[in-house]
């Protein structure tokens, strides 16, 4: 499990803005407004190849202020699960009252606390750090979140502070998988089947499962490890504690895992927070499985599972390498046809390609199919070979990186997946100039 680092303090001290340059894009809201930031957003980030995950929280505030209470509590839960905790101050306002309320309750946590000085971005208020001593943290830094001033020194402070690295203590070829999807379509249930006796709860109740449980089990001599996951909700929609502690832990399921069993509800169909549930498996390289559960609970005719299919492959176009599978968890109806595809894209995501296999696949394409002129370049490759499995990763050595345009490294990818079998799975095409 990556270590966790949360940005915490009282609103409009530029926590945003930080999260942002950490991670290097705009995935967090930033207004000058105070508590524009109302819901936690989490990202992956890494420094000196070290990766983490970073949280935004609103600011805390002890007196009443709008959305004060969702605040308060979001900015709990990610102290709770934190390894470190970044305390953003405003380097121009100096120490205030709210600052030593928001230190009370980071005092709590145990946890290693870093106070950033933000807004630092001259001389003139340098030495506002001193203002902060009397906080007691483990260490005080002035830093400018937008011009990017201190970040570097900050992240050095942040990762030194990170956990021995732990394993999950799982043999090399067993299959992680995890379970994901928004509320009630039947996760643990799918758990529950897959292991074949009452290991986690089972509730029409939305939001039963309020953490990740991991079992280990084996299947004609096949070591499997199933990862039950909260439902994850859309941002937007997250209100609750509990909801928020679950969305974090979902996602954190998803990085541990190696096949992620994306499950979609038959009797409700598709929404849009399907997609963004399975985009987030995609966007961390995992291999996945669309499972369309309660299938034993419409009514069907011989055309209807095709029409299903139909439907996913055009709401989830850029999922069109993955495999649908149709089955009841509650009944376990066709349960049986999991399994097979399970293994074969655990194949698939491991899958390594010899060196000059992959350059001929390659040279091939391009010459059935050149490129054609981008940037008023033409892409030409050098040299090709795979530095990784899981997801499957090439490194392509080419004329210009900026030679290659989106629809012509999907043409790449296409002719990789029908060469090489790589239904199921990601993959990564990386560019490097040759020199």
């Amino acid at each position: 499990m990556l270590p966790v680092v949360a940005i915490v303090g009282r609103p409009n001290v530029g926590k945003s803005t930080l999260f942002n340059r950490i991670v290097g894009e705009r995935k967090s809201i930033t207004d000058d407004q105070p508590g524009i930031t109302r819901d936690r957003i989490y990202a992956q980030s890494s420094w000196l190849n070290k990766k983490f995950t970073v949280i935004d929280t609103g600011g805390i505030e002890i007196n009443d202020a709008p959305f004060l209470t969702e605040i308060k509590a979001q900015a709990e839960i990610a102290i709770t699960e934190a390894d470190v905790i970044i305390f953003a101050v405003d380097g121009k306002s100096g120490l205030v009252p709210s600052d030593r309320d928001v230190m009370e309750i980071l005092y709590q946590s145990n946890k290693p606390i870093i106070i950033a000085v933000n807004k630092v971005d001259t001389q003139k208020y340098a030495d506002s750090i001193y203002d902060f001593y009397e906080l007691g943290a483990t260490k005080i830094m002035n830093i400018s979140s937008i011009h990017g001033i201190g970040i570097g020194d900050l992240l050095d402070e942040v990762i030194s502070h990170f956990p021995e690295k732990t394993s999950d203590d799982y043999d090399e070829d067993t299959i992680k998988i995890s379970i994901i999807g928004r509320p009630n379509v039947g996760k643990s249930s799918l758990t529950n089947t897959l292991l074949g006796y009452e290991r986690v709860i089972v509730s029409e109740i939305e939001g039963t499962t309020t953490d990740s449980v991991d079992t280990p089990f084996t299947i004609d001599n096949e070591k499997y490890v199933v990862i039950d996951t909260a439902g994850m909700k859309k941002r937007g929609k997250i209100y609750e504690n509990v909801d928020k502690y679950a969305n974090l832990r979902a996602m954190q399921a998803i990085d541990r895992s190696d096949i992620c069993l994306m499950m979609l509800d038959a009797t409700t169909g598709i929404v849009a927070t399907d997609k963004n549930i399975a985009g987030y498996a995609i966007e961390n390289k995992k291999a996945l499985i669309i499972v369309v559960n309660k299938w034993d609970a419409i009514e069907k005719t011989d055309k209807t599972m095709n029409e299903w299919e139909d439907k996913i492959r055009d709401e989830f176009r850029f999922l069109s390498y993955i495999p649908i599978v149709f089955l009841s968890a509650k009944t376990k109806s066709r349960i049986h046809t999991l399994f097979p595809l399970l293994k074969t894209c655990y194949e698939n995501y491991s899958r390594r390609v010899s060196t000059s296999l992959l350059n001929e696949v390659i040279s091939e394409a391009m010459m059935v199919t050149p490129p054609k002129e981008h940037n008023h370049m033409r892409l030409k490759v050098y040299y090709s070979t795979q530095v990784k499995a899981k997801c499957p990763t090439f490194v392509l050595f080419v004329n210009d990186t900026n030679a290659l345009h989106f629809s012509y490294q999907r043409f790449l990818e296409n002719r990789l997946r029908e060469n090489f079998e790589l239904f199921g799975t990601p993959i990564s095409i990386i560019l490097r100039n040759r020199e």
